[in-house]
């Protein structure tokens, strides 16, 4: 299935029936007074946040949405039905905007929310309704209101607790395939990956977080260079980024601390608060350095030249070595981030073992 994660579309809700003037006509009944209905409403378009939703590749080929018109009053006090609503199923993460001014109006981030896109017109008001005591044979009717038309940008931005970040060809797609259920496409040519790949890593029972792999990023891509700055927005709702590095490049003339500054920088261009999220360094493939004293000396020196301070990992993603620590630190630092915050009991509504407690009304004593 093609990935689509942005579309604009129109949505239309339904117009309001109109109002009947109508008066009652029977044998026998010659001042039977009006009957006429009111119409009904039009019905409203309404969108959902579904989890079993990946992309907006629905979006892409039907781009206008149209809730149908309330039905006309009639007589014999015979109201319009209202229209049937219409509603669209969007991935979970969608952000909706208004197509014309950019602002937000909705954010789906849990499963079954629920939100209206544009309302239904009110039904007209048929003649029965300006009956009164005194005006008995009213002939005035209104026509239904309009529904709302408007045209929306659909934006998915996956819900994801880590993200992977790097250079082409760093390891990124073998990482979430050698901790994860997901199954990208590897090879050994660039840009492999062509869209975001999401992963569920199982740590124990009910012990798991979700990954998120994006196509590699090259020097210039804030201005749109390659193909990751199009999906840069997918690592905007991260916990943590994991920065990927080929710490032994197969050309001998690439240095890792350039590539390693260059992503930063680009990130920094995109969005500032992007680049000010928890990075932590995962130097991959590893194993192509036999000799432990070697590989040592070339981690210590990538990390003294880049004076890292955040958490530093060696592994190898193809040969899963290391790849275990890593998987339960990022657990920890999730989880973490995910627990409730203690609340701090307030110390006016505290019992305390000076108060007296209150007698006990099955005590016979107080018989």
């Amino acid at each position: 299935m093609k990935f689509v994660d942005e579309v604009t579309i129109d949505v239309a809700a339904g117009n309001g029936g109109s109002g009947c003037a109508s008066f009652r006509r029977e044998k026998f009944i010659p001042f039977g007074g009006p009957d006429g209905g009111n119409g009904g409403r039009g019905g409203h378009v309404f969108v959902v946040g579904d989890r079993n939703l990946n992309t907006l590749i629905d979006f892409r080929y039907i781009r206008r949405y149209e809730a149908r018109n309330g039905e006309a009053g009639r007589g014999s006090d015979q109201f319009g039905a209202a229209g049937a609503d219409i509603v669209l199923r969007v991935p979970v993460g969608t952000i909706i905007r208004d197509g014309e001014t950019e602002e937000v109006i909705a954010e789906l981030l849990t499963h079954g929310e629920e939100i209206i896109l544009a309302k239904g017109g009110d039904g007209g008001f048929g003649n029965l309704h300006y009956k009164t005591s005194t005006n008995r044979a009213p002939r005035q009717k209104t026509v239904g209101w309009p529904g709302e038309i408007k045209n929306l940008k659909l934006e998915l931005r996956v819900l994801a607790d880590v993200g992977l970040l790097g250079m082409p060809n760093a390891g990124k797609s073998t990482l979430i395939t050698a901790i994860s259920n997901a199954r990208p496409k590897i090879a050994d040519y660039p840009f492999t990956t062509l869209h975001p790949n999401l992963g569920v890593v199982r740590v124990g029972p009910s012990q798991s977080f979700v990954v998120a792999d994006v196509p590699g990023l090259i020097e210039g891509a804030s201005e749109g260079a390659g193909l990751g700055h199009y999906f840069l927005r997918h690592l905007q709702r991260t916990r943590v980024l994991l920065h990927m590095v080929d710490a032994v490049p197969f050309d001998e003339g690439v240095d890792p601390v350039a590539q390693i500054r260059a992503i930063a920088k680009e990130l920094k261009k995109y969005d500032k608060a992007l680049y000010e999220k928890p990075r932590w360094l995962v130097l991959n493939k590893l194993d192509m350095i036999p000799d432990p004293a070697e590989r040592k000396a070339r981690v210590k020196d990538i990390v003294r030249r880049l004076r890292w301070k955040a958490p530093v990992f060696e592994i190898s993603a193809l040969t899963r070595e290391g790849c275990e620590p890593l998987v339960r630190a990022l657990y920890q630092h999730v989880a973490a981030l995910n627990a409730p915050p203690i609340e701090v009991p307030d110390v006016r509504f505290v019992e305390t073992d000076n108060e007296a407690t209150p007698p006990d009304p099955t005590d016979p004593r107080f018989r």
